[in-house]
């Protein structure tokens, strides 16, 4: 007898909706929204009922009448201390943003569908930067919020951004100013409670021209034992000159399904930068991406998936070169434990118009055991004899060498592995903030 199994099979029985046009017509009533978001979702969901799940990658067994598809608790609130005691004592227990900040600000926090707390600093305002919550953007920048919905990545690109469309709640809206640098990041914390329940954020962010942005976001999830699904949107808009560095640690938890699509459109002489962690879930497929569009563009890409047993992570990244001179950069950083299965899945793509380009992948892979599995799975392509395109690959255990040399020193064996695998990794934690970089040493550990 299952106690858990049998309390989630009364909880499904009272709280979940089907997943239909009733359910989307009600949460888009919910959310007071105009006609055409309601037209947008409905077309969404007809596309999701008719696409079948990606033909790559780890085989996906989700139960769709399983899932609790909108769960709100509580209000989006301005002040940290308006916000239910529970829902503050359990961020203070995730660590990663310190909750006892006075003056928490620059700070999204979303629980389950909704955001709960928002709160810009005074010195954003000042210099014309809207951040807000996606469904307050809509209400209160319809515009501009329109303008770039749904222009990156396209509702029917797959299954998960249709489903997305349909059913989208949440989520961080960005727009920085021309010639606008900012002192200190701005930061998302996504967290999934609720047993089987469905998360689709939607995030828009516009660096205009000259202008300059760090993000950081963070993930995690309550384990249950019943699967959970996290399908989010990001679309990102580097204009001329501009730069963005998008940083992501995702630890969810081993009964999540996360299937994310993130893009970067790039400009003339512009920048975009992804450090992306992944650590747990059932199964990952997220490959972020950037269009270099304008000449002189750059992308860069570097990432760590850490996949233990159960799991599967199925990470990398994607450049098309379009604009001419522009260059790429994608390492790739993946680590297989306990028969866990860490693969690199990328693209590189140089169109004939990107004359004089440059792209450079290099993926490594350290295996923990004889059970792991990794394979690297790239996509690479050059239309023009002008550009260059460099592939590099590597998949090795820990040194023995190495290892009997840190022991040697009065090292235990345990603490001697984690000092190779943080050493392993140390160009991505390079990449991190402090605090979250503290943080990242702990999930490992």
């Amino acid at each position: 007898f299952n106690l858990e199994f049998f309390c989630f099979i009364i909880l499904l029985v009272i709280f979940m909706k089907t997943l239909d046009e009733k359910l989307i017509i009600d949460i888009s009533k919910q959310k007071d929204e105009p006609k055409w978001m309601l037209d947008f979702r409905l077309k969404s969901f007809s596309a999701f009922k008719k696409l079948d799940n990606p033909n790559f990658g780890p085989k996906l067994d989700i139960d769709f009448n399983s899932i609790n598809y909108y769960k709100k608790v509580g209000n989006n609130e301005t002040e940290w201390k308006n916000v239910s005691c529970d829902i503050r004592n359990k961020f203070k227990s995730l660590g990663v943003i310190d909750a006892e900040e006075k003056h928490l600000s620059g700070v999204t926090n979303q629980y389950e569908s909704e955001v709960i707390y928002h709160k810009g600093k005074d010195e954003l305002k000042e210099k014309g930067v809207i951040f807000l919550s996606s469904d307050d953007a809509l209400k209160e920048y319809p515009d501009l919020f329109k303008e770039y919905f749904n222009n990156l990545v396209k509702y029917d690109e797959n299954k998960y951004t249709a489903l997305n469309g349909a059913l989208w709640s949440g989520g961080s809206f960005i727009y920085i100013p021309k010639n606008t640098k900012l002192d200190r990041p701005l930061q998302s914390y996504f967290r999934i409670d609720s047993i089987a329940l469905g998360q689709f954020e939607r995030t828009i962010i516009i660096v205009d021209e000259g202008s300059e942005l760090s993000y950081i976001e963070g993930c995690t999830a309550e384990s249950h034992s019943a699967n959970s699904l996290h399908a989010g949107v990001v679309e990102i808009y580097v204009k001329k000159n501009a730069k963005c560095k998008y940083s992501t640690i995702q630890n969810w938890s081993g009964d999540v399904y996360n299937l994310v699509t993130k893009r970067a459109i790039v400009g003339a002489s512009g920048l975009m930068e992804w450090v992306d962690g992944n650590i747990g879930s059932k199964v990952t497929m997220k490959y972020p991406s950037c269009i270099l569009l304008g000449d002189y563009a750059v992308g860069n890409s570097i990432s760590i998936a850490y996949a233990k047993s159960g799991q599967i992570l199925d990470a990398g990244a994607k450049m098309i070169h379009i604009g001419a001179h522009t260059k790429s950069n994608i390492v790739s950083k993946s680590i297989a434990a306990d028969g866990g299965t860490a693969n690199y899945r990328g693209t590189t793509k140089i169109c004939e118009s990107a004359i004089n380009s440059e792209a450079r992948i290099k993926c490594d892979t350290i295996m923990l055991d004889d059970n792991s599995i990794s394979d690297t799975i790239p996509f690479n392509v050059v239309y023009n004899d002008s550009s260059i395109l460099e592939h590099e690959a590597t998949v090795s255990k820990i040194s023995e060498d190495k290892l009997q040399y840190l022991m040697s020193k009065g090292i235990d064996e345990t603490h001697a592995k984690e000092l190779l695998v943080m050493g392993f990794i140390d160009d991505f934690k390079k990449e991190l903030p402090m605090e979250y970089a503290v943080e990242l040493n702990r999930l490992l550990k």
